[in-house]
């Protein structure tokens, strides 16, 4: 459907819920009274081509739960009156160009029902907000300022999230040092920082996050609107339904992989490519036997490939290009399924997929770029997220391809 949302719409005084989405609808709003629709509970104007600020009069639908207007053309800043919509649990402005990161997460941080904020791919290149600015946001469960191009540090202010389960980060500015307080948000089970310029040896208390250390999930509680994996076809109905991701790539992160990474035996997918690791493979990744993928190119990583790697039978992405790794390449079990490609630009390696045979004195390096291996978030998943989520990714953001935010 195209054109302008008719203003007599909003005569249907008794509607619910509309839902509009990915159709070709364009124009301002201000020609429909929201506030004719009192009954209204679920609004649903994503990936559209809607124009002009978001309309004052959506703020009177004071039993609106559900708010999405992702994916269309809105600007400015957003209103104060919002704070009137005080059983709002869902809302995602993402993908338009709003201003003013700093007073949006202000004005929203009042709203005490809020439980999924999806706001990335707005705010370019403005500053994450300090510390004391921001409070509120005790229920949140899921939050994504992803692909803002945004400068500063990891706010502190996420610490005092006890209830959050999915943060996303990527794709912003952000410096300095993942911070200890991110292993005491003990109901967190998806973190994604990559594409930021992140430095410092990755954390111990990362590996202290409860949800990632148990194979146990979060209580379920569902969304007011489905979250969408558009890549995939799929929707997320509840933040458990996610797979437990730990995605640091490309930062510029140094050291060596922590041995306490074997304590996060819940983790379906870890993603450490393009940073400035050094040391060997730690054995205790190998007892990580609910990972399905799992990145380390791009990186300095010295020694063998753990043969006791093999022991991850549900593995299905694995890349551990462009590193300085020696020795023979198993060719049993997961090794033979995986592409020649993850092993590539390690001239010490040896055996048919890098046509470098074992005990040949001349090697036949291939070299691969490792920013190309990780996909992008753009492509979260960059993002790689592994066979269910992969490099990124959610519909509301249109950058996963067009994805999560």
């Amino acid at each position: 459907m195209y054109g302008q949302l008719p203003p007599s719409l909003t005569n249907c005084t008794n509607l619910i819920t509309i839902d509009i989405k990915s159709n070709n609808f364009s124009g301002e709003l201000t020609k429909v009274n929201f506030s004719n629709l009192p009954n209204l509970k679920n609004l649903d104007l994503m990936n559209n081509s809607f124009s002009g600020k978001i309309p004052e009069s959506i703020y009177s639908c004071s039993n609106l739960i559900a708010l999405r207007v992702s994916s269309n053309k809105f600007h400015g800043q957003l209103s104060e009156a919002i704070g009137n919509l005080k059983y709002l649990s869902f809302l995602s402005l993402a993908n338009n160009t709003l201003t003013n990161i700093t007073s949006t997460l202000q004005i929203l941080g009042s709203s005490k029902n809020l439980t999924i904020l999806l706001i990335g791919l707005n705010f370019m290149n403005e500053t994450m907000p300090d510390d004391e600015s921001i409070a509120g946001f005790e229920n949140l469960q899921v939050l994504a300022i992803t692909s803002c191009s945004l400068l500063g540090k990891i706010p502190h202010w996420l610490s005092k999230l006890k209830k959050l389960e999915l943060l996303f980060l990527k794709n912003n500015q952000l410096t300095g040092q993942i911070p200890d307080w991110i292993g005491s948000l003990k109901f967190l089970l998806c973190l994604d920082i990559s594409n930021n310029s992140m430095t410092g040896e990755i954390p111990t208390a990362l590996m202290q996050m409860p949800m990632l250390k148990s194979e146990k999930t979060a209580p379920k509680v569902f969304f007011e609107l489905p979250v969408w994996n558009k890549n995939k076809f799929m929707q997320y109905l509840t933040p458990s339904a996610f797979p437990k991701v730990l995605n640091l790539a490309m930062n510029n992160f140094t050291g060596v992989i922590p041995e306490e990474i074997g304590q996060l035996q819940g983790l379906f997918s870890l993603n450490l490519s393009s940073n400035r690791l050094s040391g060997e493979i730690p054995e205790q990744i190998c007892i990580l036997t609910n990972l399905q993928m799992l990145d380390l190119s791009g990186n300095h990583l010295t020694g063998k490939i753990p043969a006791a790697l093999n022991n991850l039978h549900f593995l299905s992405r694995f890349n551990i290009s462009n590193n300085d790794l020696e020795g023979t390449i198993p060719n049993v079990g997961q090794f033979s399924t995986f592409l020649d490609s993850s092993f590539g630009g390690n001239p010490k390696l040896c055996g048919p997929m890098v046509a470098n045979n074992c005990g040949s004195a001349e090697a036949s390096p291939v070299s691969i770029d490792p920013r190309k291996q990780i996909g992008s978030e753009a492509t979260i998943f960059m993002t790689a997220f592994g066979v269910f989520f992969v490099v990124g990714v959610l519909y509301d953001q249109k950058v996963l391809a067009r994805h999560f935010g």
